[in-house]
């Protein structure tokens, strides 16, 4: 009642169509339009490197995993020492906690690493817990981790040295 005694009158503001829209991008073209090239000779190639790694220098890893509403993804990285990275992800298709992602990326890390033949191996990890597990400073008592636990460190025994290393 208050906003008919000033004769206020609401209107709705006007959306832009998609013609305009078109048309805009039209009259503002780019004036040396470059075509785009789609031959690729080599796409089945992946990557193509000389196998000359110095053996006394070791690998790292990084490792990340995260347990949400949206799901339950897992993130590796392997570098060699000369800085090329091989990056894996996952989607885990089952329900666990934080922890168990972490483990579970630090597994197929290190299965990964075991596959290429690695030997020294150095782990970076943003899990407190999981990574002072790891070292042995921490004991592992959560039951759902124990076998998580295990699992890692039979897999830490095919490496000549592996050090675990908290990133914060």
């Amino acid at each position: 009642m208050a906003l008919s005694e000033f004769d206020i009158i609401y209107v709705n503001q006007k959306a832009i169509k998609g013609s305009a829209l078109a048309k805009y991008l039209a009259y503002h073209s780019l004036m040396d339009p470059q075509p785009l090239l789609h031959d690729f000779p080599d796409e089945h190639i992946m990557v193509a490197t000389e196998d000359n790694l110095p053996e006394d220098e070791a690998w790292r890893m990084w490792f990340n995993g995260a347990s949400n509403v949206l799901g339950n993804d897992i993130d590796v990285i392997l570098v060699l020492p000369k800085d090329q990275c091989f990056p894996f992800l996952a989607k885990l298709g089952f329900d666990c906690t934080n922890n168990m992602a972490e483990y579970e990326a630090c597994t197929m890390g290190l299965m990964m690493a075991s596959n290429h033949q690695v030997t020294k191996l150095k782990v970076f990890g943003d899990s407190t817990l999981v990574i002072y597990q790891l070292r042995g400073e921490w004991e592992t008592r959560d039951a759902k981790l124990v076998p998580y636990h295990d699992l890692v460190k039979e897999l830490i025994e095919s490496f000549e040295t592996i050090t675990f290393h908290h990133v914060p």
